[in-house]
């Protein structure tokens, strides 16, 4: 006899597919606020996979990566349950920006808490009735402002489990990433939840070859767990995903115009050029040149930086991790 499936106080019956709305908060005018979260159970049972994305509501690219599983019917499992969250930022998303209306950051605030700030207290409710719910957590970003980066799994160092997950996810690149205090991913690790992140392009851009780069992901690793459906097809593998161990942030040494040169996923030389900076007046012209050889893994597309501004986001091969705070 299958065992009672119960999110939100819905009952998910066998080869059933649900939208429950978690309701937390309301608008100035009373209108509730819910997030729609779309439950699939196949009649067999199997594991439990979370799908997540804009926890950081200018974050598009997550939330349509999630959208096209759904959409493409890659959500109904052939065993298992699928839980597709496509925003989990709500008020962000609504108004086209990364935090909450008090300007908590959610992906600072996990897992949250009661009677805390509305960021805090959505983290607190999604951690205590949803999350514990899942064998499996994917997680989808995007680069911060206008830092663009290449489509990349994001993982904890000496990990074999999450290093074999990242592999079959096959993304461009797969980055050895610490946990950041009250994050999402640091309260999954800290529960026992596998857990990736994936990130690419930038914020409030949709941009399809990234979106490609998550649905192929999130079909290689369903196909696994062996809850991807029969008739659905697997995308090739034309490479395996590139390792960084290490990387470094590559900043401005003058403010000015910003003059790209390169694109991102390049790998460079030592000394390649990658940029120009130039003052508004003609008078002075920078080269931004790489300290030294690797993948390009995120690019600053604003067009005009500060001195000291992260532009380039580059692997090592150095032996030292210099300069990785994330800036996503």
């Amino acid at each position: 006899m299958a065992k009672d499936i119960i999110i939100l106080g819905k009952k998910i019956e066998p080869g059933q597919t649900k939208i429950i709305n978690f309701s937390f908060a309301k608008l100035y005018t009373a209108t509730k606020v819910e997030i729609p979260i779309i439950v699939s159970r196949a009649v067999i049972d199997g594991p439990t996979v979370l799908m997540t994305a804009g926890i950081h509501g200018d974050e598009i690219n997550g939330v349509e990566v999630v959208r096209q599983v759904i959409a493409k019917k890659i959500n109904i499992p052939q065993r298992g349950i699928i839980i597709c969250i496509p925003i989990l930022n709500i008020f962000g998303f609504l108004n086209a920006e990364r935090t909450f209306p008090d300007g908590r950051d959610l992906n600072r605030v996990f897992p949250g808490t009661k009677t805390g700030s509305l960021a805090s207290r959505v983290a607190f409710h999604f951690t205590k009735e949803i999350l514990p719910m899942a064998d499996y957590c994917l997680d989808f970003h995007t680069g911060g402002a206008q830092r663009f980066n290449a489509s990349q799994i994001r993982i904890v160092p000496n990990n074999k489990e999450l290093f074999e997950l990242a592999e079959i996810f096959n993304a461009p690149f797969t980055v050895y990433s610490n946990n950041l205090s009250k994050s999402y991913r640091s309260t999954c690790e800290k529960l026992g939840i596998p857990s990736l992140l994936f990130e690419g392009g930038k914020s409030l851009d949709n941009d399809k070859h990234i979106v490609k780069n998550g649905v192929d992901g999130v079909l290689r690793v369903l196909a696994h767990l062996k809850m991807l459906r029969p008739e659905i097809s697997l995308p090739e593998n034309k490479h395996a995903t590139v390792l960084i161990e290490k990387s470094r942030w590559i900043r401005a040494q003058k403010s000015g115009l910003l003059h790209v040169k390169i694109a991102c996923n390049k790998y460079v030389e030592k000394d390649e050029f990658l940029a120009t900076i130039t003052d508004p007046y003609g008078q002075m012209r920078f080269k931004v040149k790489a300290p030294n050889a690797g993948y390009i893994i995120n690019v600053n597309h604003a067009p005009i930086v500060h001195q000291g501004d992260a532009i380039f986001h580059i692997s090592t091969n150095d032996g030292t991790r210099s300069d990785t705070e994330n800036l996503d």
